[in-house]
């Protein structure tokens, strides 16, 4: 192993850190967030306004293996009449991270943590996001409950929103609990340790499953993506691992998704205005229909997020292996969500891929800006106290969190191609099968069908588009700036 391989983490250190001050984030903390962060010794506990002790329920965080900042936990409840009481709870971080302190200044600039390769530049303070302000296992925390009873058809019935103290009882990971849901693997050892807690989570399980199946019959779109995450052997990157969807991610993604639609619901219902996250209908609809018309099935010209659904779910079916790079080409024409306010008696666009109305983002205080911002709103609302926000700060604040979201996706894409691009530095000149990602004047990219590898097609890109397969030889890489480029070789296969 020469002194470069050695080098790997640190050299994708320097150009994360690098990436962030060239898209106009912070890496680092101010002395005045340091300074304040020394002077919260403890985690908030209830002052005044009422709280309910719910420390009792058989609270569990799903996430990622190494995630630290748990921001939500769930459970389950029978009720009669085939209907399940599902609880989410989300960490009140506002009650140690005031609006306008010096901590919340550094997360309103940068508004989400970015997750790189090499480090985590998060949006609060380790102490904070991992600790205080996290829904740790086994000890008592604030949270914001958003609580919902559901039909047997997946429908809501009932929900309401309130503070609560909690206690996270199991600490779980999404492969494991997906493993064992699905058959695959053993039952993880929280879940075996209480009886009971199996049986609730089975019962999430069937609920999200209810949940998805009900917003698919109303024109939610199935999409699967494929991350990859660099491997490392100490400081040396290996490989590339995919990460892919499962039974257990459905579960968060699905409570998350109506929990959201709740908090919205709810801060309407108030008078109050707030933030939301949409995806406008589409503006390369036409390249949507073109793909589905290659595949033999017929799109109207007008956007129906029904029927692409129904050709996504047919696609699914028939070549599974093949349908998160189809699913990719979907996603990119689709377009990049954004944030907008809405005040009572607007009417927004909507979340074109969701085919929800009202969507918001107030699941993940301790990692996203906005869903920070949605927590005060919800908490002045619950307490009955005027709104902190107007409705022209909170269009501000939109348009700057859109901004920066992008910033921070991008500064992950760099660092992602530069990993890559090291990992690529020794197969110069080797062909390979690739997907056109995107398509436009600043450039056509291609995706590698064997390694989740994304990089710029610099020759031959005449007359390709979005969806299309081609075969392409690695031409160069630049690990400093994360470039990949990619030539056209003329055996293309369509």
């Amino acid at each position: 192993m020469n002194a470069h391989d050695r080098q790997h983490r640190a050299i994708l250190q320097s150009i994360a850190q690098r990436a962030m001050l060239e898209r106009g984030l912070l890496p680092d903390f101010s002395a005045k967030a340091v300074a304040q962060l020394e002077r919260i010794q403890a985690p908030a506990t209830a002052s005044g306004e009422p709280v309910r002790d719910l420390r009792g329920l058989l609270w569990a965080s799903i996430d990622n293996d190494d995630s630290g900042d748990l921001d939500q936990l769930t459970v389950s409840e029978t009720m009669s009449g085939d209907r399940v009481k599902i609880r989410v709870a989300v960490a009140d971080v506002d009650s140690l991270v005031r609006r306008g302190s010096a901590i919340d200044e550094h997360a309103r600039h940068n508004t989400t943590s970015v997750y790189t390769a090499a480090r985590v530049f998060p949006m609060l303070p380790e102490k904070l996001s991992t600790d205080f302000t996290s829904l740790s296992l086994n000890e008592d925390r604030l949270a914001v409950v958003v609580e919902m009873v559901i039909g047997a058809d997946g429908s809501l019935q009932e929900s309401g929103i309130f503070r609560a103290s909690v206690r996270n009882h199991a600490k779980l990971a999404y492969n494991s609990v997906a493993a064992w849901l699905e058959g695959n693997g053993t039952v993880p050892e929280a879940i075996a340790a209480t009886s009971e807690l199996g049986e609730n989570l089975r019962m999430q399980d069937g609920i999200a499953q209810r949940l998805k199946n009900l917003r698919q019959a109303q024109g939610a779109l199935t999409l699967e993506t494929v991350e990859a995450r660099p491997v490392f052997d100490g400081d040396e990157i290996r490989d590339l691992q995919v990460e892919k969807g499962n039974r257990a991610k459905e579960i968060i993604e699905d409570f998350m998704i109506a929990a959201n639609g709740v908090t919205a619901r709810y801060l309407l219902s108030k008078g109050f205005p707030s933030i939301r996250r949409v995806v406008r209908t589409p503006k390369r609809w036409d390249r949507i229909v073109a793909i589905a018309g290659e595949h033999g099935f017929r799109l109207s010209q007008n956007p129906d997020p029904q029927a692409l659904d129904e050709f996504l779910v047919r696609e699914k079916a028939a070549d599974p292996l093949g349908f998160p790079d189809l699913s990719l080409s979907i996603i990119k024409l689709l377009g990049s969500g954004e944030y907008v306010s809405e005040t009572p008696g607007e009417t927004g666009p909507g979340h074109f891929g969701l085919a929800v109305k009202d969507y918001t983002h107030s699941t993940a205080p301790n990692r996203r800006y906005p869903d920070l911002i949605t927590q005060r709103l919800l908490k002045a609302a619950i307490e009955g106290r005027p709104s902190p926000y107007g409705s022209d700060g909170l269009g501000v604040l939109a348009r700057h969190c859109t901004a920066q979201e992008d910033a921070a996706n991008k500064v992950e894409r760099q660092v992602e191609k530069s990993a890559a691009a090291l990992l690529l530095e020794m197969r110069i000149g080797e062909q390979s099968d690739a997907l056109v990602t995107g398509a436009a004047s600043k450039g056509t990219w291609v995706r590698l069908l064997g390694m989740p590898v994304e990089g710029k097609l610099v020759q031959g890109f005449e007359g390709v588009d979005v969806g299309d397969r081609v075969r392409v030889q690695l031409i160069s890489v630049n690990v400093e700036k994360g470039f990949i480029d990619f030539r056209k070789v003329n055996t293309s296969r369509h």
